[in-house]
């Protein structure tokens, strides 16, 4: 049991890490790479570059972690986020961000990005009943919104704090990027005292009467390809509104700058950690797939009213109220891909549909710039966003919702 404790302790710590080095650059991130003279286009590509390479790295990576070692692949998952820190910070090459945004791991987010969330979630559940899973995982996601909050006010305010010290606007950013590679170094450590009790149990290793694809899935792969399909429509409409592409929206509007946004985001993500912590309460009284969607829509219709807000603090109050509720649907989404695989399959389904996120997440930023560079579609990002995510929602509660766990 201590060593249960043990690793629970190290995964959530790793969690604080890298969501407070995601929060970090992601005020920042679309800011430094105007800074360098891309184009709102070309800073689209170059986000959306990011994701296609996590499509590869994460894909790669979930499905032989079962077999290969869930701790050898998380220790290569900080490697390759140290390597995409560094090579922001020694270069401004377009080039080379972009082969770095491939390669390595860079969150234009904020949020999750990687194939470390898939490893770290099927860890978890088995090293806790699957009745505690759904509030660990609450747990789980308001320890991440609140280190992406402390790292979004932190990298907004030191950036500003380091341009009135007389850096000029990208050697600060550089420095940012700097602490991002050092948040990998301090993920490493973490990953390397992790036990045997978070690899795949030898009893679990073969379910009997199946047959292991490719994939690593067997019994699942049916729901695991729906599931999969619909969180990729989601997260299509979502990387229309990246945290990046936001922060960069309101500088340009309204002319927030970094300190600014890093406060506001810092707000945002707060309200979004609770939100998701309330939301297993929620889900034990009305279910899992309604608390998805009945706390879903809202935030989505509220997204589509923060560019009809006629100023920056109703602006920035329509997102905080988004923000409240936004998030209330991760746990509950990471528990439910959790309850209907087999545990062997857990690696495997988690990294499948996180991948499907970002795939369908990829194209997003690239449109979204193009949109942003026509002034009369310069906040239709807002409106896709939000009427794509309701419709996934409508269709995740037509298909899922009486079917059991």
């Amino acid at each position: 049991m201590d060593s249960f404790r043990k690793d629970i302790v190290l995964l959530f710590s790793a969690r604080i890490v890298r969501l407070f080095a995601y929060g970090f650059i992601s005020v920042i991130l679309a800011l430094y790479l105007g800074a360098t003279g891309l184009s709102p286009a070309e800073v689209g590509a170059i986000l959306s570059a990011t994701l296609i390479g996590d499509i590869f790295v994460s894909l790669w990576v979930t499905m032989i972690a079962d077999r290969m070692g869930r701790k050898r692949m998380l220790l290569l998952g900080s490697l390759l986020m140290m390597l995409a820190g560094l090579v922001f910070l020694l270069t401004t090459n377009p080039l080379l961000i972009t082969l770095a945004a491939i390669i390595g791991i860079v969150s234009p987010s904020g949020g999750e990005i990687g194939p470390f969330i898939s490893i770290e979630q099927a860890a978890l559940s088995q090293l806790i009943p699957d009745n505690k899973r759904t509030r660990l995982f609450g747990w789980y996601n308001l320890t991440g919104s609140f280190a992406t909050a402390t790292g979004a006010l932190t990298g907004g305010w030191l950036a500003s704090l380091l341009q009135v010290s007389g850096f000029g606007k990208l050697e600060s950013y550089q420095w940012i990027m700097a602490g991002y590679a050092l948040c990998g170094f301090f993920l490493l450590l973490l990953f390397i005292y992790l036990s045997r009790e978070v690899e795949v149990p030898i009893s679990a290793a073969i379910t009997p009467g199946s047959t292991k694809t490719v994939i690593g899935l067997h019994s699942s792969k049916g729901i695991v390809f729906k599931l999969s399909g619909l969180f990729a429509l989601d997260a299509f409409g979502g990387g229309f509104v990246v945290q990046s592409m936001i922060a960069w929206w309101l500088h340009l509007r309204f002319g927030i700058d970094e300190s600014g946004l890093g406060a506001l985001f810092f707000g945002a993500n707060l309200l979004a950690g609770i939100s998701a912590l309330l939301a297993t309460r929620l889900a034990d009284r009305i279910g899992l797939v309604a608390t998805m969607v009945y706390t879903h829509i809202p935030s989505n219709i509220m997204l589509c009213l923060v560019p009809l807000m006629p100023n920056l603090w109703a602006a920035v109050g329509m997102l905080l109220l988004r923000a409240s509720i936004s998030q209330m649907d991760v746990p509950v989404r990471q528990s439910y891909t959790m309850a209907v695989v087999a545990p062997d399959e857990r690696s495997a389904a988690s990294g499948i549909t996180t991948v499907a996120r970002s795939v369908g997440a990829a194209a997003s930023p690239l449109l979204a710039g193009m949109l942003m560079a026509n002034p009369l579609l310069f906040s239709a990002p807002f409106f896709v966003a939000g009427g794509l995510k309701i419709t996934y929602d409508l269709l995740l509660y037509y298909m899922f919702e009486n079917r059991k766990t």
